[in-house]
């Protein structure tokens, strides 16, 4: 049973999205503004948090970085705007995934399946239980641990699956559309930015100097790599 958060100060809006959910396998909790989801998510075991952006008293992108402070889990943002700069800053944020209103209720229910197998996998079970290596890098997929010249490294379950999927495959270039494809399974629509803003944060966490990287490659006009034989 996964319980899921549904965060946003339009009522009409939370009760839609329990209406599109209502079917699946979840619980369903209620926030209406930002500090009430934090006080939930550290009270709650919360699989799963649908976010507004814009609420009074604390705001979704303040209350993102507070969850993220002590959770990685799954953070999709719920959105009016539809400006890439809006977007683009909540996934600097820690976002996963966002959804711009009005909703379509077959895209919610979808995105909301896709974060929470992910997250789960990330959590539990094994799918492949080889240790890969990239340099310092290591990743244990049974135990889905990622190490650092031995210290262990926080990713995101959106994070570990990219990072997984190019070091799966060291020395291929993947596209954004291609990254974005393999690991939302969604049409890669405007997946450049996306694409580009996870891989960054995979840099912030795994790179000494983030501009000059050693193993997470740009091959300019093509995509992204981890390096081979390092």
């Amino acid at each position: 049973m996964y319980h899921i958060l549904i965060c946003d100060d339009e009522r009409d809006i939370v009760n839609a999205l329990k209406i599109y959910l209502s079917d699946e396998n979840y619980v369903l909790h209620e926030a209406y503004n930002g500090r009430e989801a934090v006080e939930i998510v550290e009270r709650e075991e919360i699989h799963l948090v649908l976010l507004d952006m814009m609420m009074p008293e604390m705001d979704g992108m303040e209350a993102m970085v507070k969850i993220r402070a002590g959770s990685n889990v799954p953070i999709i943002l719920l959105t009016a705007k539809s400006e890439d700069s809006d977007k683009i800053l909540g996934l600097n944020l820690g976002a996963d995934d966002y959804i711009t209103k009005p909703f379509n209720p077959a895209e919610v229910s979808a995105r909301v399946r896709s974060q929470l197998r992910r997250y789960m996998q990330l959590g539990a079970g094994s799918v492949r239980p080889e240790v890969l290596r990239c340099g310092g890098v290591e990743m244990d997929d049974k135990e889905k641990r990622v190490l650092l010249d031995g210290e262990e490294v926080s990713l995101t379950p959106t994070e570990y699956e990219i990072l997984k999927l190019l070091m799966e495959n060291q020395g291929q270039v993947f596209s954004p559309r291609e990254i974005y494809r393999k690991i939302w399974k969604d049409v890669p629509y405007g997946s450049e930015n996306t694409v580009a803003v996870h891989i960054r944060h995979l840099r912030e966490k795994l790179e000494i100097n983030p501009a000059d990287p050693r193993y997470l490659k740009v091959v300019w006009g093509q995509g992204y790599k981890c390096e081979k034989n390092l």
